[in-house]
């Protein structure tokens, strides 16, 4: 059972790295059509993730950085706090025993942590390892794609090829235009977070816009986590204002799923809006994350094989 588990983990990986392999295929191709390598233009594109990766390292080292300082500069008043009745912190502390609790748990626990430390550390090398996966093996299906599209169209038989040829190079243009769709509407993202929190004084508006826009690509659950962390940092300002935060994510989060997604993919892929919400939750329910990706490329790939190979057929009688 395990190791049918773990063959399911690098199928799925495989699989992530196919979507991703596909999605950048339409700027890949748009070098080459400039007589550019198809080599060099991988690279290109390549380096320009890694560039807009490394801007987004840049904007939230510095932030991050001063909130660990301050974190640790206001540990000692927050201790004094617990042992003062009047404050907030020494309330909890009467009605709860905090710190008792925490001396018995680091007194009686420190195997319980020690294991919890090892089972993080498993969870990082297991997250790094899956990365590196999925980034060779696109690496490898971008330069290769062609080679690898001629050697499926030979097992087709030399009269239909022409026509398999079309469909699928159909299904890989729609494809691509959905994953750039989905930057889009990250992208939307990330700059309405910037506008609500210079708006309202949020500190590290644009280190935090760039994080909502690189956890909106995740569907499903992305911009969940991402709203919920900015809430956070809002709680540095003040409670109403993480209250207001809170419940600007939440309307934004339903009208990019209601709104935004749907009628974005409509024009992209030309899939209906119920058919893109629908594929999205049961694509996240069967396969998590990378099944949430794949949904709307599926359908629109049955979409086509409906289109030229059934309902022509159907129609017809």
């Amino acid at each position: 059972m395990h190791t049918v588990l773990q063959i399911g983990e690098l199928l799925s990986l495989f699989l992530a790295a196919v979507f991703v392999a596909i999605g950048l295929e339409p700027l890949v191709t748009l070098l080459t059509r400039h007589r550019v390598r198809r080599g060099w233009a991988v690279l290109v594109v390549l380096l320009g993730f890694v560039l807009c990766l490394a801007g987004f390292v840049a904007l939230i080292a510095q932030p991050v950085t001063d909130e660990i300082n301050s974190l640790i500069k206001a540990i000692p008043k927050w201790l004094t706090q617990l042992h003062d009745r009047h404050t907030f912190l020494g309330h909890l502390e009467d009605r709860y025993h905090l710190i008792s609790k925490v001396r018995t748990a680091l007194a009686s626990g420190g195997s319980s942590v020690l294991g919890g430390l090892l089972g993080a550390g498993k969870m990082v090398l297991s997250l790094v390892t899956s990365v590196v996966i999925v980034v060779v093996v696109t690496i490898y299906l971008m330069v290769a794609l062609p080679e690898i599209k001629q050697f499926g169209f030979r097992f087709v038989a030399a009269s239909k090829r022409a026509r398999v040829e079309a469909v699928t190079d159909e299904i890989l243009t729609r494809t691509g235009r959905f994953m750039l769709a989905n930057l889009a509407t990250s992208g939307i993202a990330g700059l309405a977070t910037f506008a609500w929190c210079a708006a309202i004084g949020v500190p590290y508006p644009a280190a935090l816009g760039f994080f909502v826009a690189l956890m909106d690509l995740i569907p499903v659950v992305g911009s969940t986590v991402a709203g919920v962390a900015v809430s956070l940092v809002a709680l540095s300002v003040s409670l109403p204002i993480a209250g207001a935060t809170a419940g600007f994510y939440v309307a934004f989060r339903l009208a990019e799923d209601y709104l935004i997604m749907p009628r974005a993919m409509k024009y992209a892929v030309d899939v209906h809006p119920v058919v893109t919400v629908v594929g999205v939750l049961v694509g996240g329910a069967l396969l998590g994350i990378i099944g949430a990706l794949v949904a709307v490329p599926a359908a629109v790939a049955i979409g086509i094989l409906l289109d030229e190979y059934v309902f022509p057929g159907t129609d017809a009688k």
